[in-house]
């Protein structure tokens, strides 16, 4: 079983936008959920579910230049009730493999690395080359033209009938990774369907809210997630020093609603660990 490390609260929330977490707006998202902090990412865990809504990060190149060893360790996370937690058992056999939302890759340290195989950071998926395609790529971003990035990623549950694996653990039907670069401004979305193709869709912000009743960068206008980049899908689209340039403006999606600084302030202190 793993270990929770104690994170301090400015550290905590360091892993959003200006602070500001993914706020669920559809009330029937929010039953049985667990907000946690890791070092390096934060989960809005689902116990409906068995696998996170959410996973937020914040890469930076400083992070990013940082190593450590890495140990396989998949864990239950023991913040969660036994009833809502996803267990080793439940993905054994499953023909599905244990993504980490937030990658190995992506921390910088030991325990960061350890808390990345917490269960409370699975999703069950079918193709997991893709999507370490697409982490790489992200880091590149990062690395490569010396920026700060903000990444939430996770499940698309978008189908009236979901199947399960083990005991309840909910396959979705896609997975995104939702990105935005404050110092260019550049956003946008990548869309992935949860099976053995390895199509890959760029999406705007805006697009992902409609479908996951999330809004996804609270601190961001309506205008900002309207526009959409030309992401880079491999590592031959990375260019050095030269700007993502800009692809459309998303008219046709809605957006999520606004988030009051009420509700905002009462969803971070859900986040905050004495």
């Amino acid at each position: 079983m793993g270990n929770f490390h104690p994170i301090p609260d400015k550290k905590c929330l360091q892993q959003f936008y200006k602070d500001t977490p993914p706020y669920l707006i559809k009330e029937s998202l929010t039953k049985h959920t667990y907000p946690l902090c890791f070092n390096g990412f934060n989960v809005m865990y689902s116990g409906v579910a068995k696998t996170p809504l959410w996973v937020a990060e914040s890469l930076t190149p400083q992070r990013l230049s940082k190593s450590a060893p890495r140990e396989d360790n998949f864990h239950e996370e023991l913040r969660i009730p036994s009833n809502h937690r996803s267990t080793i058992s439940d993905y054994r056999g499953s023909g599905h493999i244990r993504w980490r939302v937030a990658p190995n890759a992506d921390m910088s340290n030991e325990e960061a690395k350890s808390d990345s195989f917490s269960l409370a950071n699975i999703i069950p998926v079918a193709n997991l080359d893709v999507l370490t395609n697409l982490e790489y790529v992200i880091r590149g971003i990062v690395i490569r033209n010396k920026v700060d990035l903000y990444v939430v990623s996770g499940p698309i549950f978008s189908s009236r009938k979901l199947k399960t694996i083990g005991k309840g653990v909910i396959i979705p039907n896609a997975v995104f990774k939702a990105i935005y670069i404050p110092k260019t401004g550049t956003i946008g979305a990548y869309y992935i369907p949860n099976n053995d193709s390895s199509d890959v869709k760029i999406v705007s912000v805006c697009f992902l809210e409609e479908l996951l009743n999330i809004n996804l960068f609270p601190q961001l206008t309506e205008e900002q997630k309207r526009n959409t980049y030309n992401l880079p899908l491999s590592s031959k689209d990375l260019n050095l020093n030269k700007e993502i340039e800009y692809s459309y403006w998303d008219a046709e999606s809605q957006c999520e609603i606004s988030v009051s600084d009420k509700d905002i302030d009462m969803l971070q202190n859900r986040f905050r660990f004495e």
